[in-house]
Order: C-alpha cells, then sequence, then structure tokens
C-alpha cells in the first residue's frame, strides 16, 4: 500500500491484539507511533516487548489509562491521527463492574475525543466500536440448517441502518462511545470514523472464554484443555483476519475525504463465516492433528444465533474487502499460538501467568 501522509500516530490499547499488529505495520511502513496502553490486559507487556523488539526505540511508549484525561491531552498534543483500540472487551466483565466499564468504554472515548477536539490539530479519530451495538436482534428470522444457523432473509448480512439497541452494559457503555464518536463529526467537525467490528482473529491475540474465542480455543487445544462450549456449538459468526482489519483502518484514514463521520461494519461477511463449533472443529483437529474434547454449558444470556457483517459500505466508500480467507487465516493463528513465541510455549516455559494461560 505504500506509505502515506499519516504523519503522527497515536494508539490507544496499541500493546492489545490488533493494536501492537496495527503498530507493528505502521512503524514498518516509518510512520511515528506512540502506543497508549495502562498495561492492564493479559499478554499486553509480551506485545509491547514484541514490539520493541522489532522496532526499538523508533517505538514511543506511554503507560497510562484511557480515564486520565490530562494524560490523554499531553499524549494527543501534535498528533495527526489516533486511532481509539482501548476498552473494556467482555459483556461477563461489565455486568459484575458496569462502573468501571462505562468509565473505560464511554468516559475513556470521550477523553479521546476531547484531546483531539481541543488539541490544535484536530487530528483523524478511528473507534473500534463492536456489533453488540445492535443488540440481540431477536426480530430477524434465523433458521437452523445442518451444521449451523443462518439468516433467513439477509443474504448480506446485518447493515450499517440496523436500528441500535444495547444490551448489556458492554453494550451500552460501547454503543454510547460509538454515539459520541459519530456525533463529534457532526457537531464539531472532527474528522472520526466508527467500524462495528465482528469478530477479529489473528497472531497476538491472548484469547480467553469471554473475548477473542477463535484463539482461545486454539490456546485450550494446544495446551491439551476440554472447551467449554455455550450453546449447541451451531452459532455462526463472520470471522475476520487481522492483517484485513489493519488494511481497513489505513484505507479509511487515507479516504477521509469520504469516510468522516461514516459509521462501517468490519467483519469477514458472508464469504467467511464460521460456526463456532460445528464446524470449527473439523478445522481444530486438522491443525492439532488429534481431536479437541468439548463439553457443552446451556446458552449465555443475549449470545446471537447468527451474526454475520453486511460489509458492502466499505467495499464502496474504501474499495476494501477482506483478502485471508478462513483455511489461511486460521493457520496463520494456529503457527503462532502453537509456535516459540505463542502462549502455549510461554506457559510451559514460566510465562504463563503473564499472558492468561493456564499451565
Amino acid at each position: 500500500m505504500g506509505t502515506t501522509a499519516m504523519g503522527r500516530v497515536l494508539i490507544t490499547g496499541g500493546a492489545g491484539f490488533v493494536g501492537s499488529n496495527l503498530g507493528d505495520a505502521l512503524l514498518g511502513n516509518g510512520h511515528d507511533v506512540t502506543v497508549y496502553d495502562s498495561l492492564s490486559r493479559p499478554g499486553a507487556d509480551t506485545n509491547l516487548a514484541w514490539l520493541r523488539s522489532r522496532h526499538g526505540s523508533r517505538l514511543r511508549f506511554i503507560g497510562s489509562d484511557v480515564r486520565d484525561a490530562d494524560a490523554l491531552r499531553h499524549a494527543a498534543r501534535d498528533i495527526d491521527v489516533i486511532y481509539h483500540l482501548a476498552g473494556q472487551v467482555a459483556v461477563t466483565t461489565s455486568v459484575d463492574d458496569p462502573r468501571s466499564d462505562f468509565e473505560v468504554n464511554a468516559l475513556g472515548t470521550l477523553n479521546v475525543l476531547e484531546a483531539a477536539r481541543t488539541g490544535g490539530k484536530r487530528p483523524i479519530v478511528v473507534f473500534t466500536s463492536t456489533n453488540k451495538v445492535y443488540g440481540g436482534m431477536e426480530d430477524v428470522e434465523v433458521v437452523r440448517a445442518n451444521t449451523r444457523y443462518a439468516y433467513a432473509d439477509l443474504p448480506f448480512g446485518v447493515p450499517e441502518t440496523r436500528a441500535l439497541d444495547f444490551h448489556s452494559p458492554y453494550g451500552c457503555s460501547k454503543g454510547a462511545a460509538d454515539q459520541y464518536v459519530r456525533d463529534y463529526s457532526r457537531i464539531y467537525a472532527l474528522p472520526t470514523v466508527v467500524f462495528r467490528m465482528s469478530c477479529i482473529y489473528g497472531p497476538r491475540q491472548f484469547g480467553n472464554e469471554d473475548q477473542g474465542w477463535l484463539a482461545h480455543f486454539m490456546i485450550a487445544a494446544a495446551s491439551g484443555r476440554v472447551i467449554s462450549i455455550y450453546g449447541d456449538g451451531l452459532q455462526v459468526r463472520d470471522v475476520l483476519f487481522v492483517g484485513d482489519l489493519v488494511r481497513a483502518f489505513r484505507l479509511a484514514v487515507e479516504k477521509i475525504g469520504i469516510t468522516a463521520g461514516e459509521v462501517y461494519n468490519i467483519g469477514g461477511g458472508p464469504a467467511n463465516t464460521l460456526s463456532v463449533w460445528s464446524e470449527f472443529r473439523s478445522l481444530l483437529r486438522a491443525l492439532r492433528g488429534e481431536q479437541t474434547d468439548a463439553a457443552f454449558g446451556e446458552w449465555r444470556s443475549g449470545d446471537q444465533r447468527c451474526y454475520v457483517s453486511d460489509i458492502r459500505k466499505a467495499q464502496q466508500d474504501m474499495g476494501w474487502t477482506p483478502e485471508i480467507d478462513v483455511a489461511s487465516g486460521l493457520q496463520r493463528l494456529w503457527d503462532w499460538v502453537s509456535g516459540a513465541e505463542g502462549p502455549v510455549h510461554m506457559a510451559r516455559t514460566g510465562a504463563g501467568e503473564s499472558v492468561g494461560v493456564a499451565t
């Protein structure tokens, strides 16, 4: 894609799974990148060390939280683009501690927007929202096939015109942030872009039971643990390899004259869907070379039987479509999970606690 006039970039949550992949790509293309991260999530310190090993002193790091408005304001000075990826990501955590969830996701996003609005340079802000803003979608007819659920009447998936319906404290906090980011473009003419993302997967993802299910299942399988499946395993998600997401991030900035003020559903789309166990288990067996055991439990509240993103708007506005197919992407994730730099090897050599992997 080549370098662009992106200038100085700030990535909140830049030591997370998506942030570290984005930071690596931008630094590799010669961009000036500052990672802003509290390092509170398992694996974040490991990802930061990986970025430093690859880019050395060219990487700037600020160890702080998005709830710290003053620190954000200072970090955003002279910044041209802010990728706001930091957030509380688990529905279960939001139910247990809704105040912290709100402060990180909603107030933290407001802090980012205010830092951008008042900082002088008025940088582009790209925000990672979630498909959870559409709620349970109980009114959408879902049919059951042999190995999966599917929409009866949405052949292209869920469009951005779908009505918002926030479920759970997490849905409310991310939904509020989503709308704040969108409205700052309308009210303050700040160039903002919202990505409502589906299931993102790839290397550097230290997945757990509440977030990052593909990585979590692979880590469990490679560690010889039983996988917990909630529901019947026929639930369908569209999945997107992280490299394709990074490309979408960069295109949104390159085409800001078109994308400013817009909302995009970003996921694998209808061509990259997978049922969480009835289909994935055979792919996992091929990767691992043996069967992985699973234990089934009750459905979790609000779990959609089917979610697939309609990604035609991103294709129309940015010329973006996913390039990495499911089989290729899963192979790349497995190679990392089971490799020398992955969480399973780290757990076996004594780093398991830092990356949240049981030994």
